[in-house]
């Protein structure tokens, strides 16, 4: 293939790739080891330059078919630059359709990724800060989580 031929092929693929994340100001996962989210294991991202307050904000949970549940109770914490506690509250994510049992988000094979929107925030502004998610479901480890991930877009997505 002609150098002309690979380099037009580059920029095509970089176009497409920076036209898909246009809207996103962060987003970044954490695997989870054995394919399983203990309870004592919290999982958390640190952002700068972000104000919560303005920018949509979501969770992102990556699964397979041999989750247990429908449904994904999640406690979230978000921290200032110095360790104070901004935000608690517990989030309920549906994973599955609880009459049909489809999975919800989107995916390939069985594995499927559910995107949903953390609570709106009036926080004092930091330069730093802190998102954690810790499982709040009533079992020590729960198979079939395969990532947790944190998602922050420039604009409200309908």
């Amino acid at each position: 293939m002609k150098l002309r031929t690979k380099v037009l092929l580059f920029l095509l693929a970089l176009t497409v790739a920076t036209a898909c994340n246009g809207d996103r100001l962060f987003e970044e996962f954490r695997g989870m080891q054995d394919l399983q989210w203990g309870v004592e294991d919290t999982v958390s991202f640190e952002v700068a330059e972000v104000d919560p307050n303005l920018s949509p904000t979501f969770i992102a949970v990556r699964y397979n078919d041999r989750y247990e549940f429908h449904n994904l109770y999640v406690r979230y914490l978000l921290k200032d630059s110095i360790g104070t506690v901004l935000a608690d509250s517990l989030i309920n994510v549906y994973l599955f359709d609880p009459k049909t049992g489809k999975p919800l988000g989107s995916g390939y094979g069985n594995v499927y990724t559910k995107y949903d929107e953390l609570p709106p925030l009036q926080v004092a502004p930091s330069d730093k800060y802190r998102f954690e998610f810790i499982q709040y479901m009533r079992t020590d480890t729960l198979g079939g989580v395969e990532a947790v991930g944190l998602r922050i877009n420039k604009s409200k997505v309908d």
